[in-house]
């Protein structure tokens, strides 16, 4: 089968890790996987504009809702190489839902563009996915999407680590889990290694953030982070987020609100577990359990002593390692490229 995603690609943000895990996949099994637009050497994927021969169309939106490439007429040809029945699109952001907004952060500005947004998904296609076994609504399919590879598997080594916490991740609606990690450092700072936050927007605000409209979904405190030694980096190339990953003893895993509120899963989901680091998770018990198994409970940053908690990791981190290797085994069996893209294929063919 020839599966064509249509996906707005990053060099240092969103799911191309995830994306080069299909195509790997699809050449394991048989498949091929493409992502529409011009040849871009930088993005490390096939992309290609040949729709000819196409079995699927998959849309993939995350973090927009246009083309990357291309005009109206790219739209019109992605629609007319295969059936509609061939077409799926997977909501990555929560977009295709009614107005949300929980603590802060939102999945449309207005009622209108919800609806907006929904009627254009369902002109695409009947097969609307996103990546929660708990969609709001009722036509929605759940699709985790996201995968885990092995090949990103880093030996849990904590005998030469830079950081005792690095984070890898932009600062858009991050600032209320984030700083919760922070101040639970902060007693304890002394006692605490290099602390570091990899990312857009950490050290200092990109131009088009500063906007009225949006200024505050980019929200941090930089002040606080200087005065605490909490050193701010830029951002990375994708495929360096792993091994960026491994220099910290742990990582936060912390979601924004919005994908709390909707028990979505994330790239970081399963990057985080495959770093030479142990997560830590700013995220509900019950979400915790169901995703990452009853171990993982261990690995909660609860309502408890946070900064004992950190403490303990950091003295021993051996013993959090035996539970990361338990979720790691089990993630390579559920959530490896090749079973989600065996997933994929059965949603294509339904």
């Amino acid at each position: 089968m020839k599966i064509v995603f249509v996906y707005w690609g990053y060099e240092n943000a969103g799911s191309m890790l995830d994306l080069r895990g299909y195509a790997r996949a699809a050449k394991s099994l048989g498949h091929e996987v493409t992502i529409y637009g011009p040849a871009n050497a930088a993005f490390q994927l096939e992309y290609s504009q040949e729709l000819e021969g196409a079995d699927a169309v998959v849309f993939v939106f995350e973090w927009t809702t246009q083309l990357q490439f291309g005009d109206r007429l790219d739209w019109v040809r992605l629609i007319e190489s295969v059936p509609r029945s061939r077409r799926v699109v997977i909501d990555c952001d929560g977009a295709y839902n009614e107005k949300l907004d929980f603590r802060g952060d939102y999945n449309h500005k207005s009622d209108d563009l919800s609806r907006e947004w929904i009627e254009i998904c369902d002109s695409l296609s009947d097969k609307i996915c996103q990546p929660t076994l708990r969609p709001k609504r009722p036509n929605v399919r759940p699709f985790l999407f996201h995968i885990y590879d092995p090949t990103w598997e880093s030996e849990l080594d904590f005998s030469n680590k830079e950081f005792s916490m690095i984070y890898v991740g932009h600062t858009k609606f991050r600032w209320h889990g984030m700083s919760q990690v922070l101040k639970a450092i902060e007693p304890v700072r002394e006692q605490v290694g290099r602390v570091g936050l990899v990312g857009e927007g950490w050290d200092h605000p990109i131009e088009w953030t500063e906007y009225k409209e949006i200024a505050a979904d980019y929200y941090v405190d930089r002040e606080w982070l200087r005065k605490n030694k909490f050193e701010a980096h830029p951002a990375i190339p994708f495929p360096q987020v792993t091994e960026t990953i491994n220099k910290g003893v742990f990582n936060p895993v912390i979601y924004r609100p919005l994908f709390e509120h909707l028990d979505f899963v994330t790239c970081r989901t399963f990057e985080t577990p495959a770093a030479g680091t142990i997560p830590l998770f700013l995220l509900d018990p019950r979400y915790v359990a169901e995703t990452f198994g009853e171990s993982a409970l261990e690995l909660m940053l609860g309502e408890g002593d946070r900064a004992a908690k950190i403490l303990d990791v950091l003295a021993r981190p051996e013993h959090y390692a035996g539970i990361v290797q338990g979720i790691r085994a089990d993630f390579a069996k559920r959530h490896s490229p090749e079973a989600r893209l065996n997933r994929l294929i059965e949603i294509i063919r339904e």
